[in-house]
């Protein structure tokens, strides 16, 4: 008998000791709220490389898209419809940047400490900007579409005036449909006043709203941008042959195909962009209609922040003016008189 009620007085010890480093090792976002969401932990190393990683992104993306954004803004030469859009994108993609420091603390933490308000703006803003991101892509599309498809038409259809309104207009638009969810309380739901814990940051919408801004915000601007650009590479392509077959036939090639020529090698570069983006965000997109772990959804976020960092790399790979800019606005030359005036295409 004393045997048995010493082993059942050791498991009672040892049951008391395990809860008890249990909750020595479980730490709560709020530890005086009952309702409180379990904070992630991460050893010392994983939360060093990882906040390093998204400063260094952070800081990355801001840096460079401030080079697109002042070059476009300060040289007069650079002020063409195509531009516009492209200074829209670098708005975009830097405010991104801005903001990638908080989504670091969100996800890495897994605690929210800066309240419910600014939970729901700072995801307001996150959301109208990576659709802003998309919305500008289908600007260039168009962009693209009309300069290589119907050159003879751009100059008419296609100016800086209308360029500035369709931006304004598609931000308006954005705008409205992204607190549209917040005002139909059908589709809106805070995490409170739901089964979630205190301490997260998340918003959960009907899965009505899910599809529909499914196909809102994804599936048809991608559509669209795959149609144009497949006719742009078809039309570009036709082209290129035509004044290659020129070129080995010893026939002059005149000044309208070597600008349709260019028109090509533009389309072509912002396809690129475009084809990033779409690898950046299809995988996030077709993960988050399954059922699938949240470090794998944390990652592809991640992939869609990084998207914002590449863009200014391939300006600068494809694009000599975006050097020539960089050069003078690092070295501060912007700053000599009459620079905004300086032809940046001169030397190619």
């Amino acid at each position: 008998m004393k045997g048995q009620k010493g082993e059942q007085n050791k498991l009672e010890t040892d049951s008391l000791m395990a809860n008890e480093t249990e909750d020595q090792e479980t730490q709560y976002c709020f530890p005086d709220i009952n309702s409180s969401c379990v904070k992630g932990l991460l050893s010392n190393h994983g939360y060093i490389i990882t906040y390093v990683f998204a400063s260094l992104l952070s800081a990355w993306t801001v840096f460079l898209n401030l080079l697109v954004i002042i070059s476009i803004s300060h040289f007069k030469k650079l002020h063409t419809p195509t531009n516009m859009i492209i200074l829209s994108l670098a708005v975009t993609d830097l405010f991104i940047g801005v903001v990638m420091p908080v989504e670091a603390i969100r996800l890495i933490e897994t605690c929210w400490y800066f309240g419910d308000t600014f939970c729901a703006l700072y995801l307001l803003f996150v959301e109208l900007l990576l659709s802003a991101s998309l919305s500008n892509l289908v600007l260039i599309a168009v962009d693209r579409y009309v300069a290589v498809c119907h050159p003879l038409l751009y100059p008419q259809k296609i100016t800086i005036t209308k360029t500035l309104m369709s931006i304004c207009l598609s931000w308006a638009w954005l705008l409205a449909y992204i607190v549209a969810p917040v005002i139909n309380s059908r589709h809106f739901y805070t995490s409170h006043g739901t089964d979630e814990c205190y301490g997260e940051c998340l918003v959960l919408i009907s899965f009505s709203w899910t599809v529909t801004d499914l196909f809102m915000s994804f599936i048809f601007p991608c559509t669209v941008i795959i149609m144009l650009y497949s006719r742009i590479f078809f039309v570009v392509h036709q082209q290129v042959k035509v004044i290659n077959s020129l070129m080995k036939g010893g026939k002059c090639v005149t000044e309208g195909s070597v600008k349709r020529k260019s028109e090509s090698k533009a389309a072509l570069t912002l396809g690129i962009i475009v084809t990033v983006y779409l690898l950046c965000w299809i995988p996030y997109y077709i993960c988050s209609l399954t059922v699938i772990s949240s470090t794998i959804i944390n990652v592809l976020i991640w992939f869609l922040y990084v998207n914002s960092g590449l863009n200014p790399l391939v300006y600068a790979l494809f694009y000599p003016w975006f050097k020539k800019t960089a050069k003078l606005i690092l070295t501060l030359k912007i700053f000599q008189p009459a620079s905004s005036l300086v032809n940046i295409f001169k030397d190619h």
